[in-house]
């Protein structure tokens, strides 16, 4: 599994400018980057796995924009960023944890292909099949998160429960 540091930016847009950016803008960047990492650093198991499919449906929606409007190098931008979530996805599944987790798998290997596809063939019908695909179990995964209990926090400097 990638490293917190390693994971796709969940947050920082896709980049739409380049060099010689103002230094607010340019700060900006910086700010919403260490956001970033600090929200993947703090985040809970759970709560990496939802951010994920939220920006994997953030980039998915963007690429659907984007190939309407044929901005072609925007649209496999956002493919190719959406791919390295769907990759993170694969390879941090443990398929012997679940007997449903092989299905899972197929649909991720299903719609990686699908978005190579996309892209190569600059086809909006596999990206809005893909979406199709991911978003009920994007809410799926947010409804269990939900109906999980709250984490326990570590016990504080003065030891369990104010107990020294």
């Amino acid at each position: 599994m990638m490293t917190p540091t390693e994971f796709p930016p969940l947050f920082a847009p896709v980049s739409q400018a380049g060099p010689g950016l103002p230094a607010s803008t340019a700060g900006a960047q910086a700010r919403r980057a260490q956001l970033n990492r600090e929200a993947v650093l703090s985040a809970t198991p759970v709560r990496l796995l939802t951010m994920l499919y939220d920006r994997l449906m953030l980039d998915l929606d963007r690429t659907e924009a984007a190939q309407v409007s044929e901005n072609w190098p925007l649209a496999s931008e956002n493919l190719l960023h959406a791919q390295a979530i769907v990759d993170e996805l694969t390879t941090s599944l443990n398929v012997t944890a679940w007997d449903g987790a092989d299905g899972l798998l197929a649909v991720y290997t299903y719609v990686s292909n699908a978005l190579i596809g996309a892209n190569i063939h600059r086809d909006v019908t596999r990206t809005r099949e893909s979406i199709v695909l991911l978003e009920p179990l994007r809410q799926t995964w947010h409804e269990a998160a939900a109906a999980l209990p709250a984490p326990q926090t570590a016990p504080s400097g003065e030891g369990y429960r104010g107990v020294a």
